[in-house]
């Protein structure tokens, strides 16, 4: 080996290829390096294949919510230990540093295009935005907004499934949620699920699947059980199929209506109620910017 070779070869053993935190991210499904910067102002889609990278709660208001129109609800409520789950406690405080608020859902009113809207916002970063009781109570409490104000509904699903740490309590949400729905729909109301990744258990098995419309970002994982669930239940380590539990495979099966693109949600969301929401007026009594 000459000179030169030796040189080249010490120095790619030398050369470090960690991305710097903060200021490069790797995108998990290519692996391309974005610019963090860059990549927020694209709504965290990667340039390269378009992945859609988990956002949190405020970045969907941000997105969909005309400026300055929106009025968050309920921020008090927050869960409860009724079976004193061990280490529950500490999940919780560790869920609301990692998203801000103090439960899996962001709950308020808006307008979207101009249009009344009711909007729930799941977040992944709070216990993997699994659902519990104070879960199920805001989000029964939106609907019942929605309805008195004669908004068009949204929820925005995120989420584990259903919270083991609460048992029955959180399984019984499901039955709510989906009784409170079928309110929204007698009188008349618009309501638009959107399914981003992972949206999986209870949630699946209820309101993320009871929308008029059902809408879904690129790439979201949904189904029922997890693949590890499913691994383990099967007792196998066997590969699933291509597109197994993705968006684009749920919609061939048709159990979704359309997929979109995040940066182009907003708009589409605005069409739809446009389309097919009856003309409603917010009440004067509303103190709500939206």
């Amino acid at each position: 080996m000459n000179w030169f070779e030796k040189m080249k070869s010490g120095f790619k053993s030398r050369v470090k290829r960690e991305i710097p935190q903060g200021i490069w991210i790797k995108c998990k499904q290519c692996g391309h390096a974005n610019y963090e910067m860059a990549l927020e102002r694209n709504h965290w889609i990667c340039p390269e294949c378009s992945w859609h990278n988990p956002i949190g709660h405020q970045q969907y208001v941000d997105l969909l919510i005309d400026d300055g129109t929106f009025a968050e609800i309920n921020a008090d409520i927050a869960p409860s230990d009724p079976l004193k789950f061990k280490t529950y406690r500490d999940k919780i405080r560790d869920g609301r540093r990692k998203s801000g608020g103090r439960e899996a859902i962001h709950t308020g009113v808006g307008r979207i295009g101009g249009h009344p809207v009711a909007l729930g916002v799941m977040d992944s970063r709070y216990l993997t935005g699994t659902m519990g009781g104070a879960t199920g109570e805001k989000i029964c409490r939106l609907i019942d907004r929605a309805r008195a104000d004669r908004r068009t509904l949204i929820l925005v699903c995120q989420s584990g499934g259903a919270r083991m740490h609460e048992g029955a309590y959180s399984l019984m949400q499901m039955a709510r949620i989906s009784a409170k729905l079928k309110q929204l729909a007698q009188h008349g109301l618009l309501y638009i699920a959107i399914l981003t990744d992972p949206t999986y258990g209870g949630v699946t098995a209820s309101y993320a699947m009871l929308g008029d419309i059902t809408l879904a970002e690129p790439g979201a994982r949904i189904g029922f059980a997890g693949q590890n669930v499913i691994r383990q239940f099967l007792g196998t380590d066997a590969p699933f199929p291509d597109g197994f539990q993705v968006a684009e495979t749920v919609l061939k099966h048709g159990f979704i209506d359309r997929i979109v693109a995040r940066d182009q949600m907003a708009s589409e969301l605005s069409r739809l109620i446009a389309l097919l929401a009856p003309a409603s007026e917010v009440p004067a009594r509303s103190s709500a910017p939206g």
